[in-house]
């Protein structure tokens, strides 16, 4: 068990002057929230709390435990680990997090059994996932193993400083070969369960580049500039070119698709400790009809060029 001590100064909120490096303001929510917060030897637990000035606030941090989630040996291509972080491609159809619905069966639970030396996340030894796919969405996933870790790219992300590359097959004949879509996203007023572009909305930009045509379908490569709730299927079916697949946001009259096609192909980031910049690929399953690694690479960079 540890502590972090701090000194009111009468305008921070308690969540914010008890976070450090090696904690997120998040986790200090978390923990503020469940008690471990004092002001001047008062329990207090709410966020937002501004210390007086001179006041000692003080929040414990738990030894770790051992995760609630149980570890399944569920098949999972890890494509890259080391004591830091993990880079991961999810398979379609597998949720991320276990929740009422799903206990078991969940990417978390396939993390505690493949990967090794976890250490703590906010407590408990479990993986930190640093940015999340919707479960049929497959690819390429960031986890962090350990409080530092997920602190410094989860900074990073909000930065957005992590670069991340999808494939989609979208709906009907696009007009132009590339473009940019931003419009911004809110919750749906008719439909909670979704998502749509909504005037105050959250700002969110969208980048694309035609990789294929095809009679009633198209493979565009997408870079994800923001990182709002169902961004790109949002986007695409705004624009009248839904992702195939979708059963939230598609159309009648679409052509089939045997799954949700979007795939998180690409991912690069520079790495928290040791300041190397990695980038990984996972290709796509081959019912997105994609052309190799080189073609890929090759869209990529005519993407590139609509960002400049």
């Amino acid at each position: 068990m540890r502590e972090i001590l701090a000194h009111g100064d009468g305008a921070t909120r308690l969540d914010v002057l008890l976070s450090q490096d090696t904690l997120s303001r998040s986790q200090a929510t978390r923990l503020i929230r469940e008690g471990q917060a004092s002001v001047s030897g008062r329990m207090v637990n709410q966020p937002s709390y501004r210390a007086k000035v001179g006041e000692e606030a003080r929040l414990t941090i738990p030894e770790e435990t051992e995760s609630r989630n149980q570890p399944e040996n569920i098949p999972l291509r890890i494509i890259f680990q080391d004591k830091a972080l993990a880079v991961v491609d999810k398979p379609a159809g597998l949720v991320v997090h276990p929740a009422a619905g799903n206990p078991s069966g969940t990417l978390v639970n396939a993390l505690l059994f493949h990967l090794d030396q976890l250490s703590g996340i906010g407590g408990e030894k479990r993986p930190g996932i640093v940015h999340r796919l919707d479960k049929d969405t497959s690819g390429l996933m960031l986890v962090a193993k350990n409080d530092r870790a997920h602190t410094a790219l989860s900074q990073a992300l909000a930065r957005r400083q992590i670069e991340k590359h999808y494939l989609a097959v979208v709906a009907g004949i696009l007009k132009h070969e590339s473009g940019r879509m931003d419009g911004p996203i809110a919750r749906s007023p008719k439909d909670r369960k979704r998502m749509a572009v909504a005037e105050g909305g959250r700002e969110a930009l969208t980048l694309w580049q035609m990789v294929r045509q095809d009679d009633k379908s198209a493979l565009v490569i997408i870079r994800l500039v923001t990182g709002r709730t169902h961004q790109i299927r949002v986007h695409f079916s705004h624009a009248h070119h839904p992702v195939l697949g979708d059963p939230l946001y598609g159309f009648k009259g679409l052509p089939s698709a045997p799954r949700l096609m979007l795939h998180a192909w690409s991912l690069a980031f520079t790495h928290p400790f040791t300041n190397t910049r990695m980038v990984f690929t996972a290709p796509p399953e081959a019912i997105f009809k994609a052309p190799g690694e080189s073609g890929l690479m090759a869209a990529k960079s005519r993407l590139c060029d609509i960002q400049k």
